[in-house]
């Protein structure tokens, strides 16, 4: 992986206009970075804007790096999908037929 400073948010654009974009995770409206994952011929990119750090182009070895560091920025950005814990939900579950025993038990 790759990284350079980008200092305006122009280049980033001129750099996005001429690729194919995967994805775009996060928003500069609601938030304070955007990140556009994108292929340009062979090579995999992420076009980062920030409204309070500095902007940069990363580039990728591989596709593989690519969505890994997609579900990274996901993650840290909130974007990623909810993941149920079924376990805590089966714990409520026996909790449940264990009280619904013991209350049949007293009549």
């Amino acid at each position: 992986m790759e990284e350079i400073e980008i200092l305006s948010w122009i280049t980033l654009d001129a750099i996005k206009k001429t690729a194919e974009v995967i994805e775009t995770v996060g928003n500069l409206q609601t938030g304070h970075t955007m990140s556009v994952f994108c292929k340009i011929d062979e090579d995999y990119l992420e076009l980062c804007y920030s409204d309070t750090a500095s902007n940069f182009l990363r580039r990728f070895e591989d596709r593989e790096e690519l969505n890994m560091a997609l579900e990274t920025r996901k993650e840290e950005t909130g974007d990623a999908p909810y993941d149920e814990d079924r376990s805590f939900d089966d714990a409520f579950d026996e909790d449940e037929s264990t009280e619904d025993l013991s209350e049949s038990e007293d009549f």
